[in-house]
């Protein structure tokens, strides 16, 4: 039977129905127009990314993307995410688009590679020599009355500020310092400049009023950084320089953050964490986030 769907590279113009594609898949994700557009139209630099549709007359009803992960120590190590309307699923849309992510990894030397799935998507990676790994926790915030909660005084020495008021110079010292034992699938090693600069300082969604930074002694040692599209937040990371932790900074920032989104119009917050991250996961529950969503990381030899 011929496909009544054709796979293309995604173009700018295809920005909004990618964000409503995602939306329909995953709508505790967070991302806008302007950054989709951005990224469909100069992808983040180094990781050979590549981003496809599938087309059908409905419009856009799939999309991947494939890319090596500049972030782990494994040069041979890639990513994949995939997603499908659900009700265009089982019409081999997933399998082609996966096909070409796949096929685009390996013509690029990547040999293992690892794609997220929404646990009822776990037997279709499976079919396709995806083998389950690790969790992710996907949280929402209900920002209703946020700014109402009892302020948290910042210790003593650290200031807070907005991420306004610093320059990327100090927050990407203070990335590469506080990131480099995230939990992952691979050891984790700083990211490339270059692609730091894209992804946080210069992303379009970025919103540097409610983003804050603690500082002590002029260097940043805690961050939360904020997603904004429309009246939703992601909080895109929030991280404490090792020699800083136990101190309650994350929990500081964090809160700092929300009650400036709260006060600026955004109604709900939304995050992810890593099942292992016992201690983010503690000032996320603490603040009142609840699990909305879980996906399963998958691994794969290609």
């Amino acid at each position: 039977m011929t496909a009544d769907f054709s796979i293309r590279p995604a173009r700018p113009d295809d920005a909004a129905e990618a964000v409503a594609l995602r939306s329909a898949v995953h709508p505790y994700l967070v991302r806008g127009e302007a950054a989709t557009r951005r990224m469909f139209a100069e992808p983040p630099p180094g990781g050979d990314r590549i981003f496809r549709v599938a087309e059908s007359d409905a419009g856009i009803v799939g999309l991947t993307s494939a890319f090596r992960d500049t972030r782990s120590a494994d040069s041979g190590f890639g990513r994949v995410a995939l997603h499908v309307h659900p009700q265009h699923r089982r019409r081999g849309i997933g399998a082609a688009l996966l096909a070409e992510a796949v096929g685009h990894l390996r013509s690029v030397g990547v040999r293992r590679a690892s794609s997220w799935a929404a646990p009822e998507s776990v037997g279709f990676a499976g079919a396709h020599g995806f083998t389950p790994s690790r969790e992710m926790r996907f949280s929402a915030l209900d920002l209703t009355g946020f700014g109402d909660r009892p302020f948290v005084p910042a210790p003593p020495g650290i200031q807070v500020v907005r991420l306004r008021e610093v320059t990327e110079e100090a927050l990407y010292a203070a990335d590469v310092a506080a990131a480099t034992d995230e939990p992952g699938e691979t050891a984790p090693q700083p990211t490339p400049y270059p692609l730091w600069r894209y992804e946080i300082w210069d992303e379009p969604g970025l919103d540097r009023d409610a983003s804050i930074a603690a500082v002590a002694d002029r260097e940043i040692v805690s961050f939360s950084l904020v997603l904004r599209d429309g009246d939703r937040i992601w909080s895109d990371m929030t991280a404490t320089v090792p020699a800083y932790r136990g101190r309650g900074l994350a929990r500081l920032v964090k809160t700092a953050a929300l009650r400036r989104a709260a006060a600026s119009g955004v109604r709900a917050a939304y995050t992810s964490n890593d099942e292992e991250n016992a201690p983010m996961l503690a000032v996320n529950e603490r603040l009142g986030y609840r699990p909305v969503a879980r996906q399963v990381s998958c691994l794969a030899e290609l």
